[in-house]
Formats: structure tokens, sequence, C-alpha cells
């Protein structure tokens, strides 16, 4: 079963669709759509293990440029 989660992103002003567009690019994304509010997109991504969905957040999609902070959420089954 794949590890999923949401990524909060927050961006520099007036990048949000920007980095939505190519962070939806990304392997591992099964969605990218900028918001309103405290966070400027919403990412939901997966992977097959928390290291791998962890290492997808650090070397993929924080170095989009126009991204200032990440909050990663991960799903939990109750």
């Amino acid at each position: 079963m794949a590890v999923q989660a949401y990524i909060l992103v927050q961006t520099e002003v007036g990048k949000a669709a920007d980095v939505a567009l190519a962070i939806g690019a990304i392997d591992g994304v099964t969605l990218a759509e900028d918001v309103t509010g405290p966070y400027d997109v919403i990412v939901r991504a997966e992977g097959p293990s928390m290291d791998e969905l962890g290492s997808l957040v650090v070397s993929s999609i924080q170095v989009v440029p126009g991204i200032t902070r990440t909050l990663t959420c991960p799903i939990v089954r109750i």
C-alpha cells in the first residue's frame, strides 16, 4: 500500500499558479492546486514508503522555484 500525504505549500507573492503547474508535473504527485488562505498550493502525493515520500518532498518538490515553505501531512487511516 502506498504512503500518501498532503503537502501544504507557501510561495512567493504571485507565484502560486506557476508553482502548482510545476509540482503537478512531478512523478508521484497526484494533485496540485493553487488555493487561497494561509497556504498557496495544496499537493497530494504518494510513494511506496515514508522514506521515498520524504525524498520526493525534499528533492523534487521543495526545489521548485518560488516555494518558500512546505508542511507535509501524511494521510492516516483510523
